[in-house]
């Protein structure tokens, strides 16, 4: 099997040559599958030590993304992947976990990508990862990584603009207070957490995400970072680790807004329920926002 590091030097290798927005881009029909096995113990504990979930029970919401992420990684990489890897941008993620998966049980899992589409800043692809026991479906997830490139602008896009009521397509009428969830900065703030500066290459350990942005200084620079950025993935799992009785839960979206730039100091917001949460830096600055529905 081809190891990560190969996968990500091919995706080094390849991604200027591949041009994003090409009008006849698709996505490569091949899905790429891991027989089942149990989940390896120790790096288990390892990832549930660094994002704050318990080290017995279910496994974490966020970990079969893990276990999946040399296969969608591989898959990216491949020469039939229309977007360049490099400087692919993880903007948002779904979870649906069907029921609580044990560490014992012999997980399956299957990535593939679903869609592509135009987005205002560059193009957008939608990455599915599933895990089964037994045949069984027990998780699912969707991702979005964006590949950033010049676009025209359609005029319907404008509705996207916070100023813009999508309900009546003014400027101004937002809706009642009762019918929107309240705003990141509106959220009363649970926790404060000190990340250090190696928090990224310490997390690609156990991950095995070891873009070269997460992991110094001078290897974030060339993609336009000034220091090295925390893994959205942790952000979303730290997040989530904070979740009461996360067995209860029946899907859960997370939209990465602003990188966390290593070290920093954020802090953990959510409303009385855990229904909606967010991730602060200095000054208010809002990295990710989640919704949980139960």
């Amino acid at each position: 099997m081809t190891s990560l590091s190969a996968s990500l030097l091919r995706g080094a290798l390849s991604s200027p040559l591949k041009r994003a927005g090409r009008p006849d881009a698709a996505l490569p029909p091949a899905r790429r599958t891991r027989p089942a096995a149990p989940v390896a113990p120790g790096p288990l504990a390892a990832y549930a030590g660094i994002c704050g979930f318990p080290e017995t029970g279910a496994l974490p919401l966020t970990y079969p993304h893990v276990l999946a992420f040399p296969d969608t990684l591989r898959l990216m990489t491949g020469r039939a992947f229309p977007l360049p890897v490099l400087g692919l941008v993880h903007t948002w993620i779904e979870i649906t976990p069907h029921r609580p998966v044990r560490p014992e049980e012999p997980l399956e899992l299957a990535v593939y990508a679903e869609e592509l589409n135009p987005h205002r800043r560059g193009t957008e692809v939608t990455m599915a990862t599933e895990a089964r026991v037994a045949g069984e479906l027990v998780w699912a997830s969707r991702s979005g990584y964006l590949s950033r490139h010049a676009t025209r602008r359609p005029a319907e896009d404008r509705m996207e603009d916070p100023a813009v009521d999508p309900a009546v397509g003014r400027p101004g009428s937002p809706p009642p207070a009762a019918a929107r969830p309240p705003a990141p900065e509106e959220l009363p703030a649970r926790a404060e957490w000190t990340l250090p500066g190696d928090l990224g290459r310490r997390y690609g350990a156990v991950s095995g995400d070891r873009n070269p942005i997460h992991l110094h200084p001078l290897t974030a620079r060339p993609f336009g970072f000034p220091r090295a950025i925390a893994h959205g993935m942790w952000t979303a799992a730290r997040c989530l680790a904070e979740t009461a009785d996360p067995a209860a839960v029946r899907t859960v979206r997370v939209e990465f807004r602003a990188p966390v730039l290593l070290p920093a100091t954020v802090v953990y917001a959510a409303d009385a329920s855990g229904r909606a949460f967010a991730l602060r830096g200095p000054g208010g600055r809002v990295h990710l926002v989640g919704s949980v529905v139960r």
